[in-house]
């Protein structure tokens, strides 16, 4: 199997192009030395970019000049020339490097040395005239609270969200969704039929990828199957979902898990290229150029970004802090960011690996809860726009109280004009 089997495993229709996609920006081969590093060392990497132009192709028997427009976009000889001089010049070691084709660039991890002090080199590199960005390799983490508690058998966020009553107008189907978060369990009898596809950008581990508790949780939110007679039912379980592991469970069991900029800016590349029409971000952390860039990239695509605010409310954070995306807070543990869509985050029953149940808190499990939501609107209207999207979402709470959650069929009635249709609380059994 060779390097980029090992890390993109995809079925489906659709999955050709998420495969072509993935590996043409596949990251130069790193060992598992360097993906130590990478997890281990994040005080000691920078991300740097530079310009990376097309070169033409000289034409011989056989072949045919491709550039940009389809063939393999690779690092061209003055790119690779620049990072070199780099590396000497400033005494860095290559631990990772791969061509962004959307951004046009050659994105490099470096090391710096022991004796290197971070936030000079970056100034240094940033006054650099042949480097177009430098920063440093961030770390982002979930943005969950589980526990457990077996006795409660209650989905709260179905029932606020008044979802059985969106059902009849939409459930979500033809909507692709990537998940970038940690793995999830795609053997779950919830999410049969639901992955379309799955990226691993941290290890080649596939086993440990559906025992990844975090991942699994958020999609159980998204997409869980309905009427099987058995578990929950998702927000949109209509929706296909293209999995894209790009950070790391800490502990066994637990939901806590940590990214970097390196892990989420290939897995926004491969969610970019997979023709997904939302993305959920159910991470957090400091703001970060080249993620914005890519996010950027995603949203003069038409596709929208659902990500989570941060627990202390910063705005200048990763990924809220990006234009155009949609931020959620739990509504019942604000966490300060007034433009926050409030969604069900307390006690929220959910996937966990190995076919199980648990109840997690926080805003990850909003963000799932708005993703989900944002996906029965766009099945009933492809053209809307995050602007758009914001103005139901916030018009569908109940203006009476204070910090209301979103409400899923206030929504779809404010779009469909079907209005009175909602039974807020009511939970009914739908085909």
């Amino acid at each position: 199997m060779n390097a980029c089997a090992a890390h993109v495993r995809l079925f489906s229709i659709g999955a050709l192009s998420l495969l072509a996609a993935a590996c043409a920006s596949t990251p130069r081969a790193t060992n598992s030395t360097s993906e130590a590093i990478l997890r281990s060392e994040p005080d000691r990497l920078i991300v740097v970019t530079v310009e990376n132009t097309e070169e033409t192709i000289v034409s011989r028997a056989g072949s045919t000049p491709r550039g940009y427009d389809g063939g393999a976009y690779r690092a061209s000889r003055a790119a690779l020339s620049t990072i070199n001089a780099i590396e000497r010049e400033y005494s860095l070691h290559v631990v990772a490097a791969w061509p962004i084709d959307v951004l046009h660039v050659h994105c490099v991890v470096f090391r710096i040395p022991n004796n290197g002090e971070r936030t000079t080199l970056l100034a240094r590199l940033s006054q650099d005239a042949r480097v177009r960005i430098a920063q440093p390799l961030q770390l982002f983490a979930t943005s969950s609270v589980a526990y457990n508690d077996p006795y409660v058998e209650l989905q709260s966020g179905f029932k606020t969200l008044d979802i059985a009553s969106a059902h009849e107008w939409s459930r979500g189907d033809g909507i692709r969704v990537a998940v970038i978060d940690t793995g999830v369990d795609a053997r779950h009898h919830e999410l049969a039929g639901r992955i379309a596809g799955e990226g691993n950008f941290v290890d080649g581990n596939s086993e440990q990828f559906n025992h990844d508790r975090h991942g699994t949780g958020v999609a159980g939110v998204i997409a869980a199957r309905g009427n099987n007679h058995e578990g929950i039912v998702g927000i949109a379980p209509g929706v296909k979902l293209v999995v894209l592991k790009a950070c790391w469970q800490l502990h066994a069991g637990s939901d806590e898990a940590l990214c970097n900029s390196f892990t989420l800016a290939q897995a926004l590349i491969a969610a970019l290229n997979a023709d997904v029409q939302i993305v959920n971000l159910s991470i957090s952390g400091p703001a970060d150029p080249l993620l914005n860039e890519l996010i950027e990239q995603g949203v003069q695509r038409g596709i929208i970004f659902v990500g989570a605010a941060p627990r202390d409310g910063r705005t200048n954070s990763f990924p809220v802090s990006s234009p155009g995306v949609l931020a959620v807070d739990a509504a019942e543990h604000r966490s300060g960011m007034r433009d926050a869509l409030p969604a069900p985050g307390l006690d929220i029953l959910t996937l966990t690996p190995e076919g199980h149940y648990d109840f997690a808190s926080g805003a990850s499990l909003a963000t799932a809860h708005v993703t989900g939501t944002v996906a029965l609107l766009l099945n009933r209207d492809r053209h809307l726009d995050n602007t758009k999207l914001v103005t139901l979402l916030q018009n569908s709470r109940d203006a009476n109280i204070h910090d209301s959650a979103i409400n899923a069929c206030g929504a779809l009635s404010a779009l469909t004009a079907h209005r009175g249709s909602c039974q807020t609380n009511t939970v009914a059994n739908n085909p």
